[in-house]
């Protein structure tokens, strides 16, 4: 989606549920994605974790600063505990957004929506290219915090859609296009496989230059640059 996921939110919640019992600041931080699909087992069991500490740290102090649980509050805090478990377990999964849905998304929900995009095509996509992948995720979970302060219609926002919502999807297409058979075959002197990540390393880096301009605040020259990605499959 173009914003986190239901599952990724929890998280961020319950955690600062657990700092706030604590007594320690609340500290805005940005998520760091799970690699290889989100909402994954290993973290709906990190939120329930977490979530069932909150609940237990919460009742805990008010039992011993408010008054008593008693046996009707023990038995209360348990199955908010279950009916927490519950809900983070079988939460339904957050569809993965479509090429053409990220292309129409919003200039800050764009980063977000093609990283959210891109984990999905992990389990196809040749180990190198998934490596190349990892860097580009961190790329944009970067690129997700600048672009906040842009404009759709601003020119540097357009830059930023061509390479991010239209130049990196439809390079991973172009690839997907390919018949497994022939992915691993020579052609030009490069395997389909060896130009996927090669190419997405031109993005990776193209996303680098992008993230820098926006932090000195370059603004012009990020719209006017003008770069184009032109790593393309040639025929079949």
């Amino acid at each position: 989606m173009s914003v986190p996921t239901q599952t990724d939110e929890a998280v961020v919640a319950a955690r600062r549920t657990v700092d706030r019992v604590r007594g320690a600041p609340v500290v805005q931080t940005q998520r760091a994605p799970a690699r290889g699909g989100r909402g994954g087992v290993k973290q709906r069991a990190a939120l329930i974790a977490l979530a069932n500490a909150a609940i237990l740290i919460a009742a805990g102090l008010f039992g011993g600063i408010v008054m008593p649980l008693g046996m009707f509050g023990a038995l209360a805090v348990m199955l908010l505990m279950l009916a927490t478990t519950l809900v983070i377990a079988f939460a339904p999964a957050t569809p993965v957004p479509s090429p053409e849905r990220i292309a129409r998304a919003e200039i800050k929900a764009l980063p977000a929506a093609t990283q959210r995009w891109l984990d999905a095509q992990r389990p196809a996509l040749p180990a190198p290219a998934v490596r190349v992948v990892d860097r580009i995720g961190a790329q944009l979970d970067t690129l997700r915090v600048q672009v906040g302060a842009l404009d759709d219609d601003a020119p540097a926002a357009a830059e930023v859609r061509r390479l991010v919502g239209e130049q990196l999807p439809e390079f991973v297409r172009d690839y997907q296009k390919v018949p497994p058979a022939l992915r691993t075959t020579p052609r030009n002197g490069k395997t389909p496989d060896q130009q996927l990540a090669d190419g997405l390393g031109v993005i990776e880096r193209e996303l680098h230059e992008m993230s820098e301009q926006l932090a000195q605040g370059d603004l012009d020259a990020l719209a006017t640059r003008g770069r184009f990605l032109e790593i393309k499959y040639q025929g079949e």
